[in-house]
């Protein structure tokens, strides 16, 4: 971001929110559509996979709860309501499309749990924000695509529900750079703490 935008938030938006003690991570939408080149939504996201995986092996030794959001909806797209309507490539995630699976290395364990959900948000129409209630949970660690779509969502959802949002840069991932860095610049404003891999790492661990 430029200078002269980093001048005018000064004094506005300059607060931190730092980790909580019960963090929780999530990886949202990391599926087939996102990675394979035939795909209308392919954003070329293999890096910010990449990182999550680090992120996920860390959050697995250090014993928190992993959540895993996909989407999928019914023949029609009727339960995807003017989502649906609005970006017609989200046919992808009928029930049944190869495009909609875990791409390889990223399938959940047997003790984390996977939100489905229709609407950009991981905490809009699921009970996301009740399992980490009721697992003491205070800071959720976002990673996933795409930064400026269902990331964005769910990290002001996660404030709006009262948990400190924890957005890792190098683990989230748009189909191009300006509404990448654009959005986890603001977000890092006005909602979240925005860190890099290693320091939620070191945080873990």
């Amino acid at each position: 971001m430029s200078d002269e935008l980093t001048e005018n938030y000064r004094g506005a938006f300059d607060g931190s929110l730092g980790f909580g003690k019960a963090p929780a991570l999530i990886l949202v939408d990391f599926v087939e559509a996102y990675f394979d080149k035939d795909s209308p939504l392919y954003a070329g996201v293999e890096d910010a996979l990449s990182s999550a995986l680090r992120i996920r092996e860390a959050a697995r030794t250090a014993g928190i709860p992993i959540f895993y959001t996909n989407v999928a909806y019914e023949e029609g797209g009727a339960d995807g309501g003017v989502f649906y309507r609005k970006v017609p490539a989200l046919e992808v995630f009928v029930s049944g499309n190869p495009l909609g699976d875990w791409p390889d290395g990223l399938e959940p364990a047997e003790d984390e749990i996977v939100i489905t959900k229709q609407y950009p948000s991981a905490f809009f129409g699921t009970s996301l924000a009740e399992m980490l209630d009721a697992k003491g949970v205070d800071t959720l660690i976002i990673t996933g695509v795409t930064t400026s779509g269902c990331i964005r969502a769910t990290c002001v959802d996660a404030m709006s529900h009262g948990f400190v949002p924890i957005v890792v840069a190098d683990a989230c991932g748009d189909r191009h750079s300006a509404p990448h860095e654009a959005n986890l610049f603001d977000m890092n404003a006005k909602y979240a703490d925005v860190v890099d891999e290693h320091t939620v790492i070191e945080h873990l661990t």
